[in-house]
């Protein structure tokens, strides 16, 4: 018996943190989304009231839902493209240098949100940013990148592709190391192209890694926060950049609850938002699928 107990005894820290740090916060925050609460004065229960203001009485939320939506919309295509090509390029062009360009093309995706907004700060500042020294190398008027709303969009674009695009390379790469190499030349043989190969072969051998990496995509696309928060905090802009052209969810999430001090409106934004992950993932795994099935 007390052998049989001995693993039930070594797994008991870790369910009891996660009951501590990760399931009672999840409850407690589900609790409070349906009360108003400053985190101080007690906890008036108003019900739905929290979630029918988000929907229907506060266009903050649905603006940051639409900066949030172009975004991926914009991002994501950007950042499977480049991952994609640059992980095939590495694995039929570049084997003796492989390794060092992974890691030069991984860099961005490792390094610390707050060293990229500084980066993005110095590269976009308007009076002495590398890009607008650029452009008046060139002949072409300095833009206001960071109090524009159409630049402010463009720069978080940028900034979020050059981060994420080769976390992306890296997991296509594992996909490409499970296609036997059999397959390429077997097509090889019979005549078939690079392209050709490409088109027949690696794109439907990577469809699974390519439905993991569109879901995690759009999750990690709605959760957008650091980068664009401390590009424009440190700008001296208004949380979301000029006109909240770069107001995300958890943006506007962030506002209510730990400037207004409005937790139980807080935490209604963030089960929205959870509501709003879990239709969009839901459908991209559908049409996976049946592209699969087909």
């Amino acid at each position: 018996m007390g052998r049989r107990a001995t693993p039930y005894l070594l797994l008991t820290p870790y369910f009891l943190l996660y009951l501590a740090f990760g399931l009672f916060p999840i409850l407690f925050s589900l609790v409070i989304s349906f009360t108003k609460w400053d985190g101080i004065t007690d906890m008036t229960f108003v019900g739905f009231s929290n979630y029918i203001r988000i929907f229907t009485n506060d266009s903050l939320f649905y603006e940051s839902l639409f900066n949030t939506f172009l975004i991926i919309m914009i991002t994501i295509p950007i950042e499977i493209a480049l991952g994609l090509l640059l992980a095939v390029f590495l694995k039929d062009f570049f084997r003796k240098s492989r390794n060092a360009l992974q890691l030069i093309n991984f860099l961005p995706y490792i390094t610390t949100p707050v060293a990229i907004g500084i980066i993005f700060q110095i590269l976009f500042d308007w009076k002495n940013g590398s890009v607008n020294a650029v452009l008046g190398k060139m002949g072409i008027d300095a833009v206001y990148w960071l109090g524009v709303p159409w630049a402010a969009r463009l720069v978080v674009i940028i900034m979020q592709s050059w981060t994420a695009y080769g976390y992306k390379m890296v997991l296509f790469l594992s996909g490409l190391s499970t296609i036997p190499e059999e397959l390429y030349e077997s097509a090889k043989i019979d005549g078939a192209k690079w392209i050709d190969s490409f088109i027949h072969i690696t794109l439907p051998m990577l469809r699974p890694i390519m439905l993991f990496v569109v879901t995690t995509s759009i999750i990690n696309g709605f959760r957008l926060f650091d980068e664009p928060q401390l590009l424009f905090q440190s700008a001296s802009q208004p949380i979301g950049g000029p006109e909240h052209a770069v107001l995300t969810v958890v943006m506007r999430y962030y506002d209510v609850a730990f400037h207004n001090f409005e937790f139980g409106y807080g935490s209604a934004i963030a089960y929205s938002l959870f509501i709003v992950i879990s239709i969009f993932s839901f459908f991209s795994m559908k049409m996976m699928n049946r592209g699969e099935e087909s």
